[in-house]
Parts: C-alpha cells; structure tokens; sequence
C-alpha cells in the first residue's frame, strides 16, 4: 500500500466518522508535513496511529471531531483536533502526535 493509497483510507475511515483531516496547515508558523511522509512517520514510530489520537482527543473533550491536521511545530510533531460539543461549542485541541499528550486546549 502506497502513501497515497494509505491516505486515502484514513481520509475515507475518518469521512465515516463524520470528520476532515488534514495533512498539513499552511497558517502559523508550522511547517507542512506531506502526506508521502505520513505513512514514514508512523511507520517509525515517530507518530501515533490516528485512532490512538482520536481516543485521546475524545478522552480529553467528548464531541464530535470535525477536523484533523498534522503539523510540525518548534520541531515537534502536533495533531491538531477540532470538537464540537453537545452544546455546540468548538474546542480546538493540540496533541503531541508521538506521545498524545494534550500541549493545549482552547474553547470557542
């Protein structure tokens, strides 16, 4: 299975689930992460598997997660997640992408 391919199937399993991802940012500061790296950064471990960040980000805010991005940030990896609440609110979460750690979570 190729970069593009592996994708392909998160893009399509997280459509499923009723969210976007995307792969890199162009806003900010962060550097953009190509999707061809994607699956290397896993692969290496330098990234945790999405479902692995999607239960921690769910863990952290209960929502529906609408938006995903992965960013490199002051030379670490980043998951940026989007939540809306049951009361309609938006919470932005940002998750080391190799440890899950919540950096920081601002609410909208």
């Amino acid at each position: 299975m190729n970069a593009r391919h592996l994708l392909a199937v998160v893009a399509t399993a997280l459509a499923a689930l009723g969210a976007t991802v995307f792969v890199a940012s162009p806003a900010s500061s962060a550097e953009r992460v190509r999707h061809q790296d994607v699956r290397q950064l896993r692969e290496s471990g330098k990234i945790l598997p999405m479902e692995e960040i999607l239960g921690r980000a769910r863990a952290a805010q209960p929502g529906q997660i609408v938006e995903v991005e992965l960013e490199r940030e002051d030379g670490r990896y980043v998951y940026e997640v989007k939540v809306i609440d049951d009361a309609d609110r938006m919470h932005r979460l940002e998750l080391d992408a190799g440890s899950g750690e919540v950096l920081r979570h601002k609410t909208r």
